[in-house]
């Protein structure tokens, strides 16, 4: 616990949490943030940073798989401690999620005790990154569940279990749905829109991808 007197509250990194579609430019949102960052790629999926100079990675195989958990949690705490880092960027939540479910299925007879791990572990994870003060972008593929409704509200969603992606992205300021039209990339951060959605740090619903970090004021209500 920490006491902030008023007037002497600092300033925490923003947290930003991405799904879509291959190919919509996830990835490469990295290079939207200054300084230098740390990224952990959970699917291999780097080509799209190879012309960048101030991007470290750590790309997960799948002999690592069995001791995933404790490898991430292990990587991050070393180089956060390390105070060399501006940027988190945790690559593909998704493959990150199915590694870790498979090390926990069957621990449990109960199959619901299992995803109560998955999320309590994710959970922690959340916070974890909330707690390193740091700028974080974590990433995800979708899921298209088709028209839901005359409105066509609520068709997209993070590929990952509901509760864990509840779980994670709570300390999360902006969860958004990055698409591609007419060859511009969009992010919806509309939570109206029935999708995984919402924006805490202004008050923007639909903006160009490469204008995801410029903040405006929010209005007064």
């Amino acid at each position: 616990m920490k006491f902030y007197k008023a007037g002497e509250i600092p300033k925490v990194g923003n947290m930003y949490f991405i799904y879509g579609d291959g190919g919509t430019g996830k990835t490469s949102l990295t290079k939207l943030f200054d300084g230098r960052k740390l990224l952990l790629s959970f699917d291999g999926s780097t080509n799209a940073l190879t012309d960048t100079d101030d991007i470290d990675v750590i790309s997960f195989e799948y002999s690592d798989a069995p001791n995933m958990q404790k490898l991430v949690m292990s990587y991050l705490s070393k180089q956060i401690a390390k105070g060399e880092y501006q940027v988190i960027v945790l690559d593909n939540a998704t493959a990150l999620q199915n590694w870790v479910l498979e090390n926990i299925d069957g621990a449990s007879k109960d199959g619901r005790q299992n995803y109560l791990k998955l999320q309590t572990w994710f959970r922690k994870l959340g916070d974890f990154l909330r707690e390193s003060n740091l700028n974080v972008l974590a990433t995800a593929h979708q899921i298209d569940n088709g028209s839901t409704g005359l409105d066509g509200k609520g068709r997209f969603e993070a590929d990952m279990n509901g509760r864990t992606f509840n779980a994670f992205t709570g300390p999360f300021d902006v969860v958004g749905r990055i698409y591609k039209d007419n060859g511009e990339r969009f992010i919806d951060l509309d939570t109206e829109n029935g999708n995984h959605a919402k924006n805490r740090l202004d008050d923007r619903t639909l903006i160009k991808a490469n204008e995801l970090l410029n903040t405006e004021k929010k209005e007064d209500k």
